[in-house]
C-alpha cells in the first residue's frame, strides 16, 4: 500500500512538473466578457504605467558557458537618464518612446532610444529571423485570447525583436513574460565580433514601487552546421534593466526634442511600415556600430531639424530615400549573402 501511495505521489509530481511550463503558454480560456474586459484595463494601466521619468541602471552578466572553453565575459554596469513618454494609444495599441537624456547639466543631449509597441490580441508580429531579416509570423489563433505581444524597435525605429506574452499576477508581483524571441546583437556585443551572431531570450517586464523592471535571460547562439537546427548554444547571459522613477534631471531637454523632431520621426515610422507590409518584412544590412547601416544618418536628421539646420520636409524625403534603396529587393538580397558570409 505503501508503495502505491509513493508511486502516485511521484507520478502526481511528475505531472504537475511537467504541466507547468506547457499551461503558462497554453490558451486562455474564455472568463467572460465581464472579466475579460477588466484584465484589458489593468493591462493597459500596467503598459502605460512604465512612462515617465527614470533614472536607469544597465546590468549585464555572461553566466554559464554552454561552449567547451568559453570564458564568459566580465560583468558589465552602466547607466543614465531615461524619459519614457507615450505617443501612440488607440486603445488597443500603445507605442512609449525611451529617450536618453546624456551630458553635463546645461549642455544636456538626447539620444532616440528604443521604443515598444504592445498590441492586444495580435494576428501577426515582426520577428528577427536571421542576420539583417525580419519577417511576419502569424500568432496561432488559440493563444492571442488575452495576450499581448510586445514589439522593440531599434534608434532609427527599424525593427529589433517581437515577443507575446500575458499579464500575470503572481506572488503579488504584476508581469508580463515573452515566448523565447530571437534578437540581433546588441551594439555592446556586436563591436566585439564575437563566435555567437544572435540571442534567444525570453524578456520580463514587472511594475516595482519605484518603477519597473526589465529582465532578460539570453543564450546567446552561434551558426553551427551540425546542430539539428543549425544553431548551437555558446553562453547564457541575464540582463537587468532598473528604472527608477526619477526627475532630477533635465527632464525637459527630453521633451523639447521630441516636439520637435516627432512629426519627422512619426514619417519614418510609416516608412518603415509600408517596406514590411509590401515585402512581407524588412531585409536590411546592420552594422556593429550604429544597427542598421543608414541608422546613424537619421539619427543626424533629427538632431539637424531640431538645431533648424534641415528642414523637416527635407529630412523626410531623404528619410525615404534612404530606407527605399537600403530595403531594396537587389539590395536586401546582396545584404542578406553579405551577413551569412559575415562580410560586413
Amino acid at each position: 500500500m505503501k508503495l502505491t501511495k509513493n508511486l502516485i505521489r511521484s507520478a502526481l509530481l511528475a505531472t504537475a512538473l511537467v504541466g507547468t511550463p506547457a499551461m503558462a503558454d497554453g490558451p486562455i480560456k474564455d472568463r467572460g466578457e465581464a472579466v475579460e474586459q477588466a484584465h484589458f484595463q489593468r493591462d493597459r494601466e500596467t503598459i502605460l504605467a512604465m512612462a515617465g521619468d527614470y533614472k536607469v541602471r544597465f546590468d549585464m552578466q555572461e553566466s554559464t558557458p554552454w561552449m567547451d572553453g568559453y570564458e564568459p565575459l566580465d560583468r558589465k554596469i552602466s547607466g543614465g537618464y531615461e524619459s519614457v513618454r507615450v505617443i501612440e494609444d488607440t486603445g488597443t495599441r500603445i507605442v512609449l518612446q525611451h529617450l536618453l537624456v546624456v551630458g553635463d547639466e546645461g549642455e544636456e543631449f538626447v539620444i532616440k532610444h528604443w521604443r515598444q509597441d504592445w498590441e492586444y490580441e495580435p494576428e501577426k508580429i515582426l520577428t528577427y529571423t536571421g542576420p539583417d531579416t525580419w519577417e511576419w509570423v502569424e500568432m496561432p489563433e488559440r493563444l492571442r485570447n488575452g495576450r499581448w505581444s510586445q514589439t522593440v524597435y531599434q534608434v532609427d525605429d527599424s525593427p529589433r525583436y517581437a515577443g507575446w506574452g500575458e499579464w500575470q499576477d503572481s506572488q503579488g508581483i504584476r508581469r508580463w513574460r515573452s515566448n523565447w524571441t530571437t534578437r540581433p546583437l546588441a551594439r555592446r556585443d556586436a563591436v566585439r565580433d564575437p563566435v555567437y551572431d544572435r540571442y534567444e531570450g525570453i524578456n520580463r517586464h514587472q511594475l516595482t514601487p519605484t518603477g519597473w523592471i526589465h529582465w532578460q535571460d539570453n543564450t546567446k547562439m552561434m551558426p553551427d552546421a551540425n546542430a539539428e537546427d543549425g544553431l548551437a548554444p555558446v553562453v547564457q547571459e541575464y540582463v537587468l534593466n532598473t528604472y527608477t522613477r526619477f526627475d532630477g534631471y533635465n527632464t525637459g531637454a527630453a521633451d523639447a526634442y521630441w516636439a520637435a523632431t516627432r512629426d519627422y520621426w512619426k514619417a519614418v515610422r510609416g516608412m518603415w511600415d509600408e517596406v514590411a507590409a509590401a515585402n512581407g518584412g524588412i531585409t536590411i544590412a546592420e552594422e556593429a556600430q550604429t544597427g542598421t547601416v543608414i541608422s546613424g544618418r537619421l539619427l543626424t536628421m533629427g538632431n539637424a531639424i531640431q538645431a533648424g539646420e534641415m528642414s523637416e520636409a527635407d529630412a523626410i524625403a531623404e528619410a525615404r530615400t534612404l530606407i527605399t534603396e537600403a530595403t531594396a529587393p537587389g539590395v536586401a538580397a546582396a545584404a542578406k549573402v553579405a551577413g551569412a558570409n559575415g562580410d560586413y
